[in-house]
């Protein structure tokens, strides 16, 4: 079964290879070319050729392709029964040099193609471009100094013709030179498509500063040759081929002694270079100033040396001075001189440079100049300029210091001179004018800011008595010597510090300073002095900056502490220190305050200022609301026309008065003293207060006062109208009813007694958190509330019988005992 198989596959294999055999024979591949001529003139359509084929029947040719159905369209054509190749119009060699196309011969029986070939038709290029320079024209600068061999410029042609026959081939050569001069000759090398132009001889830019050259460039086309041509301007830039040569010179020659940053004389050249170029700019050099007493300098515009005197000379040292200038220009010497134009070759030339012989004997030569000096008076000089002297700070006025000494050295105006304090800031020294002798005026104090690095100068002058008196400047430097004459004082920042109020102990650190140098100053010794043990102390001792420390026993407010401070040597003083002790967990910005405080600035003023402003403001505000209108209530017929205010509000408000009546008080069977000092130096008088409506002073007045004005915290407020209520209507009860001064001075004496206890020097009571004594629910006793008792000595029962109902309501709460 599987050689049949086999077998079968093998024959279908042979069948298929020979029907292939069989197509393939029927397409003979023949490729057919032709060439055809650009630009030909016509006349249209002619016959380029035609394609034969041998068949035995009738078929139709096709022709496709560049030229007939593809760019360049409608060029060629066929004869679909002859295969005659026919043109129809001219065709570019530049735009296209090949026409590919495809023919094919189709059998007119059955439409099948029979025969495909591939046909080539050639362009046959023609000479219709001439060569072109790019760019059209050419500029080129050149150095006079060029040597001959030069290359000068390269330039470029091109033909669109093609390359490889003679239309496309061309010569660049030089036509012409403008002008013609016997010093240079201009040839051209070519490469292919370029020209390098070169020269012979010897530029020199005083026969022609600029050459025209006239390059063509000529293709060797078989019936036509076409040409173009191009400029080539060859500018000649003028070198220093000309030695500058000296003329003369003007000005003075001559400087007075001093004299500095003068003009002495100008030196003046000459140079055939053209004016303004490198070559001809001058360089001047001065011979024989090692001292550089002078300078020279070229005038950008004459070319002149400028010669200058640049340091002070001495009459007496040297009368005249010789200098020699030399001169030459910005850029080398260089010059060509033709000898012989050869035909073959370059030409026989001379060519000089600076380091020639003969140009190195011209540029050596000097211009010798004498600068002459003339005498002026000179000014007398200390001698030595500066003098020092140490002394011991504190001397006795009058102490001799030094002796100035000064000399003229001037021959020809020699005089006499005198002596001259200048500058002394703190006026401590005198100086004699004849001698010399220089002594203390004042006490010297080394801590003075007058000194610095323990030295201090006095500037110090010598006159001498010419026309015009001329002056020489000294300076005497007097060091002083430390004494043990300052304390050790405290810092600014130190004199008020604050701590912390603690379970444990707390610290602050104070530093000390001395203007004493060690070693009477640092370290130093603190001792507290007064009864401070238990509660504050120092370490560590001795030191600079040392920790104050409070114990546990000192409680917050504010105490003035007595520190003895000694330096090294056991010399100081007594100082204070206001120590603040405060709660930092309800206070945090303590120890900003202290920073605020010690350091006062623009920023804390604007903010005190911004706090009174506003407060201002707040008072205004109550003020209108003090004026509004207020619902009064109505006494009954039976009622006194006293009464007390409802209040809804912590303390009473004092947005409204109490009636006159209520305030007025007969205080004349009282024997207490009128003025009260604690009034007085708050200066409070009984008008200040809010209850005052035209009675008299009284004691009595200038506690509730003395209350209102210390009333700062929330506690100590709500305590002293507590008393304040008391108070004012006992007074008021026995104004119009009773004259129990006994009853009165119980409750003065227990409002002084608040009061007191309201004054401890050592709390500060805006640091405590509001008291809680009851809760809301059961009543809690506690025997620290301050209570108010009213002594039952001496007492009329009958007070309260016409007590108006809100009083007796007070007085139940206070003696529920006596209103049973």
């Amino acid at each position: 079964m599987k050689i049949w198989t086999f077998m079968l596959l093998l024959t279908l294999c042979a069948v298929a290879v020979s029907a292939y055999s069989k197509i393939r024979q029927k397409r003979t591949w023949i490729i057919d070319s032709f060439t055809i001529e650009e630009e030909s003139p016509g006349p249209f359509p002619y016959v380029l050729g035609t394609i034969h084929i041998e068949k035995k029947y009738l078929v139709n040719f096709q022709l496709s392709g560049s030229g007939v159905d593809m760019e360049p369209t409608g060029v060629l054509s066929i004869d679909s029964k002859t295969g005659e190749v026919l043109v129809h119009k001219k065709i570019d060699f530049e735009a296209f040099q090949v026409l590919k196309l495809k023919f094919e011969a189709k059998n007119v029986s059955n439409d099948k193609v029979d025969t495909r070939l591939g046909v080539e038709v050639k362009v046959q290029d023609i000479n219709d471009h001439a060569p072109v320079f790019k760019p059209p024209s050419y500029k080129k600068d050149i150095n006079e100094s060029e040597t001959q061999g030069k290359l000068i410029l390269t330039v470029f042609a091109s033909d669109d013709d093609d390359a490889s026959t003679n239309n496309g081939t061309f010569e660049i050569r030089l036509v012409s030179v403008t002008p013609k001069t016997d010093n240079v000759e201009f040839y051209i090398k070519q490469n292919d498509d370029t020209g390098s132009i070169y020269f012979k001889g010897c530029l020199d830019y005083e026969k022609a500063q600029k050459y025209t050259l006239l390059v063509e460039a000529k293709d060797k086309g078989d019936k036509v040759q076409l040409s173009s041509t191009s400029t080539v301007d060859v500018n000649i830039v003028d070198q220093n081929n000309h030695l500058p040569e000296f003329t003369g010179h003007t000005g003075p020659g001559k400087i007075k002694e001093r004299e500095s940053e003068v003009e002495v004389l100008r030196v003046q050249i000459k140079d055939k270079d053209t004016e303004g170029s490198p070559a001809w700019k001058a360089k001047f050099t001065l011979h024989g100033d090692p001292d550089n007493y002078f300078k020279i300098q070229t005038d950008p515009k004459t070319n002149e040396g400028i010669l200058t005197v640049i340091k002070a000379m001495d009459y007496e040292q040297q009368t005249s001075r010789n200098v020699s200038i030399s001169v030459e220009n910005e850029v080398p010497y260089f010059s060509c001189k033709v000898k012989n134009p050869t035909s073959n070759g370059l030409w026989d030339v001379e060519i000089l440079t600076e380091k020639s012989s003969i140009i190195k004997a011209k540029a050596s030569q000097l211009y010798n100049a004498t600068i002459a000096v003339e005498d002026i008076n000179d000014p007398p000089e200390f001698v030595p300029p500066v003098k020092e002297k140490m002394i011991m700070e504190n001397a006795k006025v009058g102490t001799y210091l030094v002796t100035l000494t000064a000399r003229d050295t001037d021959s020809s105006f020699a005089s006499s001179f005198y002596f001259v304090k200048g500058e002394d800031k703190a006026n401590w020294v005198n100086v004699d004018s004849k001698t010399g002798q220089v002594t203390t005026a004042k006490v010297l104090d080394r801590e003075s800011p007058f000194v610095e690095n323990n030295a201090y100068n006095v500037t110090v002058y010598v006159v001498d008595n010419a026309e015009p008196p001329l002056t020489g400047t000294g300076m005497v430097v007097i060091y002083l010597v430390d004494q043990n004459d300052n304390v050790p004082l405290l810092q600014k920042a130190s004199e008020n510090v604050y701590v912390c109020l603690s379970d444990e102990e707390t610290m602050t650190n104070i530093t000390a300073e001395d203007l004493d140098l060690p070693p009477y100053s640092e370290p130093y010794h603190y001792e507290l002095l007064g009864d401070v043990k238990g509660n504050w102390r120092i370490e560590p001792n001795p030191g600079t900056t040392v920790n104050l420390i409070r114990e546990k026993s000192v409680l917050s407010g504010r105490y003035m502490l007595s520190i003895q401070i000694l330096d090294n040597q056991g010399i100081g003083s007594v100082q204070n220190v206001s120590v603040t002790v405060c709660d930092c967990s309800i206070t945090p910005n303590c120890h900003v305050q202290r920073s605020v405080s010690a350091q006062p600035s623009l920023s804390a003023i604007g903010i005190i200022m911004f706090a009174f402003l506003l407060l201002l403001v707040f008072l205004l505000m109550a003020l209108l609301l003090s004026c509004k209108p207020q619902n009064a209530m109505i006494p009954s017929d039976d009622a006194p026309d006293w009464y007390l205010i409802n209040s809804n509000i912590e303390t009473p408000g004092t947005d409204c008065k109490l009636p006159s009546k209520m305030l007025q008080m007969d205080m004349s069977e009282n024997n207490l003293k009128t003025s009260n000092p604690v009034e007085a130096q708050n200066g409070i008088s009984s008008k200040d207060l809010p209850f005052h409506n035209g009675f008299e002073s009284s004691s009595e007045q200038q506690i509730i006062r003395r209350s209102l004005r210390r009333s700062s915290t929330r506690r100590s407020y709500r305590q002293i109208i507590n008393y304040d209520a008391m108070q004012s209507m006992s007074r008021k009860y026995s104004t119009y009813h009773l004259n129990d001064l006994h009853m009165r001075e119980a409750l003065l004496t227990q409002l002084d007694h608040s009061l007191l206890q309201l004054q401890n020097p050592q709390e500060e009571l805006g640091d405590y958190k509001p008291r809680c004594y009851a809760e809301e629910g059961e009543l809690e006793e506690d025997h620290r509330l301050e209570t108010l008792s009213i002594p039952e000595t001496d007492f009329d029962l009958d007070i309260f019988t016409y007590s108006d109902i809100q009083f007796n309501k007070l007085a139940s709460v206070c003696r529920p005992d006596l209103m049973s």
